[in-house]
């Protein structure tokens, strides 16, 4: 059953008329002594209907006839609430219609009300992209570091993610730029992550921290490098990101292993320019060759080792049960048909594999 679903039975004919944006006829239901306050299934009042569809008339009507009855309750029906929660200035916002929550401040609805599952006027404003409209709620006061949702998500977090550059210029000006959801995650996080270069610029160009780890120590170069995103790898480079910096509670993780690991090579070409060639070779370090073997990633194993990375890198097999890339490799050749290239790729550069591949119990020519 759907409970948001409007049972037609139940309006009346004065929240019938809001809904179409009949102002006059309206006028004349009010005019008649109809009841304002009446209530559907939902818990929609007229209020509702005309904020929901944008009747700044029709919006007029009913708060001139509240007064005009000297209504004691009239705060009351601007602010109240369907059964999900939503006030007549929510419904406005997430619609867009600015000229109705204009009218809606004006009369003193609560700017910061929420909803049963944690949204506001604000937020709902940024979801659906409505700039004025968050503009608006801004310049009266709305709260914008607010938690909602059950991430712990900001205004600034959503806008982000959504790519609503427009709004996300207006909120860097008031909000906490380093907030950070309940994964650790701020709204540059989620920037770099989901390649919103646009708004990754202009929480840069608002000082937001470039390097700000999430909670298990990925940090935004680390995300875009996993992502793909070359243009905010390039943006975050070229504004002091570190591409040495470890990204993880488990092992020595950096951005170069991400590239390398999904096959990435444009963005693998940039970091090997930057990246400390020591993590192939230090003890406690993990080769980049390790993933790009173990996800069975050709062209990432050939520019590594074109790169000057060993297939004979440190041992890792305390932290990691392996020994060498090159073994890994030929592990991966005798059972996997489609490991064979990068079998191929990483014995090739080490050379004299003709041994090495009869002990694996592969064909000796495989390596020539």
């Amino acid at each position: 059953m759907d409970f948001t679903a409007c049972y037609a039975d139940t309006v009346s004919s004065v929240a019938a008329a809001a809904r179409a944006g009949r102002a006059g006829r309206l006028r004349a239901l009010l005019g008649g002594g109809c009841p304002i306050d009446s209530r559907d299934n939902r818990g929609w009042t007229a209020l509702h209907e005309a904020a929901a569809a944008g009747s700044s008339a029709c919006v007029r009507e009913i708060l001139a006839a509240l007064h005009a009855r000297s209504c004691k309750g009239v705060l009351a029906l601007v602010n109240a609430q369907t059964h999900e929660g939503e006030s007549a200035c929510y419904l406005a916002a997430q619609r867009g219609h600015v000229g109705v929550v204009r009218l809606l401040l004006k009369a003193h609805a609560d700017v910061d009300q929420m909803t049963n599952d944690l949204s506001c006027p604000l937020y709902a404003a940024v979801d659906g992209g409505h700039a004025d409209v968050v503009d608006l709620l801004v310049s009266k006061g709305a709260e914008v570091n607010r938690t909602h949702t059950a991430s712990c998500w900001t205004c600034l977090h959503q806008a982000v993610y959504k790519g609503h550059g427009q709004i996300v210029s207006i909120l860097v000006k008031v909000c906490n730029l380093e907030v950070l959801d309940d994964h650790g995650i701020s709204p540059l996080f989620v920037a770099a992550q989901y390649g919103q270069r646009e708004s990754l610029e202009a929480l840069i160009h608002a000082g937001a921290d470039v390097n700000s780890p999430a909670a298990d120590l990925a940090t935004p170069l680390l995300i875009a490098s996993q992502e793909g995103h070359m243009a905010c790898v390039d943006l975050l480079l070229d504004h002091g990101a570190d591409p040495n910096r470890a990204c993880s509670n488990e092992w020595p993780q950096l951005p170069i292993h991400a590239a390398a690991e999904f096959g990435h090579t444009g963005i693998l070409r940039r970091l090997l320019d930057v990246t400390d060639s020591a993590c192939g070779r230090t003890d406690g370090m993990v080769s980049p060759l390790y993933v790009a073997v173990n996800r069975g990633q050709p062209q990432s194993v050939a520019m590594l080792l074109n790169a000057g990375y060993s297939p004979d890198a440190q041992d890792c097999t305390c932290s990691l049960g392996l020994r060498s890339p090159l073994t890994l490799a030929l592990s991966r050749a005798s059972s996997e048909s489609h490991s064979l290239d990068v079998f191929q790729g990483v014995c090739g550069s080490a050379g004299g594999c003709r041994s090495c591949s009869r002990g694996a119990g592969l064909d000796p020519g495989l390596c020539l």
